[in-house]
């Protein structure tokens, strides 16, 4: 049934008194603050504001499902999930439609929102500074470039405390819910010592926002009365599949939700990608990932997000392995932490996924991480999963659920003791996924560059002897403080020299992996000095050196060339070596490797 003449106000206070709520089937909130800003701003220009879908759930059903509450002050990193609320047995209407901007409605009125700041680290606890949502009274309603009238920013109250109070007039717009209008917005206007000129715009501004909040009537809505829950979910995904409102997952992960009986999927799942992104130095995994690796280990399907894969029967047993599931992908994470990777360096998530496979198929514990007798199985998969992540072609892109189907089965047949490299790289050969690399291929990876999100993994590679699960860095064998353009002048070189360094400054032949603690130890010190004053004996400098390919190193930063190019060839050779390239050439000699 369709309804019209809510207020703004009173859904807010609908929301307060937990009369509006989630259902499971709805997904996170996933507004960004500018979007927030502009969903007020098209309020305060009369746009329509869309329809909402409510479900009536009567009192003697509302027990019978898990609710959630809205977000009310999103923290990116400590509080951005819908909390559970505890069981419901008054009746209460769950939003099927318009979660995203209700939600935003009520942050921007009576929340907040922390959002990471760019160039801060994740731990950093001054990384997420409170922001409300403010109404800048005195800027100009002639529209922008993307057509808004009306200045609405999420500001700290650092920022409101040192705003310029001539040219700015900065209003909480959460205020807006206990002002009364007309002589109140006008007092509070005044003071704020505005000049006589800028009250009328402020005050106009001001009672627009007073009316888009307590009297026009901007809300509608559908009712769905049903008490069925297949019957909601089928509206809700009839709602949402056919435009992009919700990735695919989001529905799925909707469907599992629904069909769990014991446990709560929505906060097991979310649950786990914290848990999993927290390990190490941080991860990026996603619930897409987690859902994926669900339906891989415990054998259902063929590992594709189809609806059919999700039915009753699957999801049964999903929830009743979850438990092998979740301590399987835990497991796996900590190993590739262990190898060194985090999310800033693994471009490829889903190549996890075959290791978790062998993990939950082997079940060794947590002694696998650190255990003498899996050493070289430890070995096997960080090399098979370092050679899957550099091959340039994407073994990980198209075609995925195809070949973690096919690598599934050969890990059940061949891998019941030992990571199957062998059997693994011969599947994925047939299907167009084979780990043989090119010259080219080679001649691309020497000249990777700091900062690709391949180079930790080339270099891990090209010197496995690094411990890398301690904090390490990817260090400039020759500071780049050094390769200024001044700096370099000084040393007589010509400006097509200069060039040249600059241009190998960043390159793999003038980078190593080197402890943290290390690393900020040499900072600009030139790597012949350097070595002379880490290592105090000749043997373990020679040792060191020769591990590293740095037996060549000069004194003088003027032949930074000459060791850069000899470098650059011995990294090649070793990495044809490992690659087990016997019939590669190095381009520009004729001494096969």
């Amino acid at each position: 049934m369709y309804q019209t003449g809510g207020t703004v106000k009173e859904t807010i206070e609908s929301i307060q008194r937990h009369e509006y709520v989630l259902p499971a089937i709805q997904r996170e909130f996933v507004w960004k603050p500018e979007q927030i800003q502009r969903l007020f701003d098209s309020l305060m220009q009369g746009y329509p504001f869309g329809t909402f879908l409510l479900w009536r759930v009567q009192a003697e059903n509302s027990s019978k499902y898990r609710f959630y509450d809205f977000v009310r002050n999103y923290h990116e990193k400590d509080n951005p999930h819908c909390p559970q609320l505890a069981l419901l047995t008054n009746p209460v209407t769950a939003v099927l439609d318009g979660q995203q901007r209700l939600t935003a409605l009520y942050i921007g009125l009576c929340g907040s929102m922390a959002i990471k700041q760019p160039n801060k680290w994740w731990n950093n606890p001054d990384a997420f500074p409170t922001r409300h949502l403010y109404l800048d009274l005195l800027a100009s309603i002639e529209p922008n470039e993307e057509g808004d009238r009306y200045r609405f920013e999420f500001l700290t109250q650092h920022q409101i405390e040192q705003a310029d109070s001539s040219a700015t007039c900065w209003f909480k717009v959460g205020d807006i819910l206990t002002m009364q209008a007309g002589p109140s917005m006008l007092r509070w206007l005044i003071n704020k010592e505005l000049q006589t000129e800028q009250l009328d715009g402020a005050f106009s501004t001001l009672a627009e926002l007073h009316q888009v909040v307590h009297t026009k009537p901007i809300i509608a809505y559908y009712d769905e009365k049903s008490q069925d829950l297949s019957t909601v979910l089928n509206i809700f995904i009839r709602l949402n599949s056919g435009g992009t409102v919700l990735s695919y997952s989001d529905l799925l992960l909707s469907i599992a939700v629904a069909q769990w009986s014991n446990l709560d999927a929505r906060q097991e799942i979310h649950t786990l990608v914290d848990e999993l992104n927290k390990t190490g130095e941080h991860f990026t995994f996603t619930q897409d990932l987690v859902l994926k690796a669900g339906l891989l280990l415990t054998n259902i399907g063929s590992v594709g997000f189809r609806v059919e894969n999700f039915n009753r029967e699957n999801m049964a047993i999903l929830e009743e392995n979850w438990p092998q599931v979740r301590q399987t992908l835990i497991l796996a994470v900590r190993l590739l932490a262990s190898f060194g990777f985090n999310g800033q360096n693994l471009p490829a998530s889903s190549a996890i996924l075959p290791i978790a496979y062998y993990l939950c198929q082997l079940r060794p514990g947590d002694g696998y991480l650190t255990t003498a007798a899996y050493t070289g199985d430890r070995k096997e998969v960080k090399v098979w999963l370092t050679k899957s992540l550099l091959k340039s072609s994407g073994i990980w892109g198209s075609g995925l659920d195809t070949l973690l189907t096919a690598l599934r089965e050969t890990i059940s047949i061949d891998g019941q003791d030992k990571f199957p490299v062998n059997e693994l790289e011969t599947t994925m050969a047939r299907r167009g996924k084979s780990l043989i690399f090119e010259p080219e291929e080679l001649d691309q990876l020497v000249d990777l560059k700091y900062g690709n999100h391949l180079t930790f993994a080339l270099l891990s590679f090209l010197f496995p002897f690094v411990d890398c699960r301690n904090k390490f860095h990817i260090d400039h064998i020759f500071p780049r403080a050094h390769f200024s353009k001044p700096k370099l002048r000084k040393l007589g070189l010509s400006e097509a020299e200069i060039d040249e360094f600059q241009e190998k400054r960043d390159g793999l032949a003038n980078l190593q992996l080197l402890d943290g603690a290390v690393n900020l130890e040499k900072q600009a010190t030139l790597p012949a000095e350097w070595l002379q004053n880490a290592f105090s004996d000749e043997q373990s400098r020679e040792n060191y050196c020769e591990k590293h390919y740095l037996d060549n190193v000069p004194n003088d930063m003027r032949d930074f060339l000459t060791f850069y190019e000899t470098r650059r060839r011995l990294l090649r050779q070793r990495l044809a070596q490992l690659l087990d390239q016997k019939n590669i050439y190095v381009a520009g000699e004729s001494d096969e490797l």
